[in-house]
């Protein structure tokens, strides 16, 4: 992963999409886990689709940040035009104790995106950040799920 040092090393379009990945984490629902977590993917038309974590008492049926942002570009029909997606998130009773970790798509999002990047054709670059966006670390899907299951695997496409 190549660590950019501020938001200012970012392009413009870049840091705004980042910047959108942190506002999503401001309307998170997360009681449980205390974690809020924002993502915000562009697609190649430059449409922007953001996403937050939302928990529920049965735990195991948690709506990623990732996942909503993703579902929410294939309903709008455009699942296989994501060019690069934006993670970021903070505990909400330390968040000055967690403002140095970066976040990262956990397993099932990165097996989410890597379908994405499949249909899309191409490698989707990965902003992950921390939640005061002073350390972003810039890589992508395959590098984050380096041999991955796809519709390849499956004899498809």
């Amino acid at each position: 992963m190549d660590t950019c040092t501020s938001l200012d090393d970012l392009s413009t379009q870049d840091r705004d999409l980042v910047q959108a990945a942190l506002g999503a984490a401001a309307h998170a629902y997360a009681p449980y886990s205390g974690y809020a977590v924002g993502a915000a993917l562009r697609t190649r038309g430059g449409v922007v689709y953001r996403g937050c974590n939302v928990e529920n008492a049965a735990y195991g049926v948690v709506l990623c940040a990732e996942v909503g942002a993703l579902a929410a570009a294939n309903v709008d029909g455009a699942g296989d035009a994501v060019q690069v997606i934006a993670v970021t998130g903070r505990l909400l009773t330390t968040a000055a104790q967690q403002s140095g970790v970066v976040v990262t798509p956990c397993g099932r999002c990165r097996q989410l995106i890597f379908e994405a990047s499949q249909r899309a054709r191409h490698d989707i670059r990965v902003l992950c950040c921390n939640h005061d966006l002073s350390r972003i670390e810039i890589t992508s899907i395959a590098a984050l799920l380096p041999s991955g299951f796809g519709p390849a695997s499956l004899g498809m496409g």
